[in-house]
C-alpha cells in the first residue's frame, strides 16, 4: 500500500470513529444524567441501544442542546483532535461536584474493512453503558437542583478554527475558566477500550465532600 492509500484510510477511519463516538456520547449524556438524577425520572423513557437498555430525555429543550453540542464537536471528533470530553455536574452554587471523563485517542491501524470491527465496537460500547448505567453504587448521592455542562478538550488551534465554522456561530462555544477543576477529588475508574475505531478510556472524577460544599445536609431514614 502506498502512502498516499495508507494516509487516505487514515483519514476515513477518523472519520468513521469520530462518527461512532459522537453518536455514543448522546447516549452516555442521557444516562448519565439519568442515572445521577440531574433531571427526575419522568423526563425520560427507556430505549435500547447497542442492544442493552438506556434512558433517553424526551425534553426538546434539553435533547437539542446535547445535539447541538455533538454536532459541532463532531469535525473535531473526526479530525482526531479532540483529548477528552467530560460532562460536568454541579450544585445550585456552580460548585462542580462530579465530572464523568471520556478521554479519547486516535484508532490504532485497524482497517475499517475488517468484517467484525463493527461489533467489536458496539460489544465494548455497551459495556460503557453497562458501567454507568451501574455507577451509583461507587457515588454518593448529589444535592437537588444540580445542573450540568459540557467540557471538549482540544488544541488552541483547532477551537479558533472551530470558531470560524457558520454552525458553531449559532451555537458558540467558549474557554472554559478554572472554576470546573474539581479540588480535592477521588478518581474512580469505569472503563476503557481498544477496539480499532474506538480508543477510550471513562474514568469519574467526585468530590470528597460533596455534601459540605452544597451546604446541604442528609439523614438516613
Amino acid at each position: 500500500m502506498q502512502r498516499g492509500e495508507r494516509d487516505e484510510q487514515s483519514v476515513d477511519l477518523l472519520a468513521v470513529s469520530g462518527g461512532v463516538l459522537c453518536e455514543f456520547l448522546e447516549v452516555a449524556f442521557h444516562l448519565i444524567l439519568y442515572v445521577r438524577e440531574v433531571y427526575p425520572p419522568v423526563v425520560f423513557e427507556r430505549r435500547k441501544k447497542y442492544n442493552v437498555p438506556v434512558q433517553m430525555c424526551c425534553h426538546p429543550d434539553l435533547n437539542q442542546y446535547i445535539f447541538d453540542v455533538l454536532q459541532t464537536t463532531k469535525p473535531l471528533l473526526e479530525k482526531g483532535e479532540v483529548q477528552r470530553v467530560a460532562l460536568v455536574i454541579s450544585n445550585k452554587k456552580l460548585i462542580p461536584l462530579e465530572r464523568f471523563v471520556f478521554e479519547i485517542g486516535n484508532p490504532e491501524g485497524v482497517s475499517a474493512s475488517e468484517d467484525n470491527f463493527l461489533l467489536h465496537t458496539e460489544k465494548a460500547l455497551r459495556g460503557f453503558l453497562l458501567k454507568i448505567n451501574a455507577c451509583d453504587a461507587l457515588l454518593e448521592p448529589i444535592p437537588p437542583g444540580c445542573t450540568f455542562s459540557i467540557l471538549v478538550y482540544t488544541k488552541e488551534s483547532s477551537f479558533l478554527k472551530l470558531q470560524e465554522d457558520r454552525k458553531v456561530q449559532e451555537f458558540p462555544w467558549v474557554q472554559a475558566d478554572e472554576g470546573n477543576i474539581l479540588k480535592d477529588s477521588i478518581m474512580i475508574p469505569l472503563k476503557s477500550t481498544t477496539t480499532g475505531i474506538v480508543k477510550m478510556q471513562l474514568f469519574v472524577e467526585e468530590c470528597a465532600h460533596k455534601m459540605e460544599k452544597s451546604g446541604d445536609k442528609i439523614e438516613s431514614k
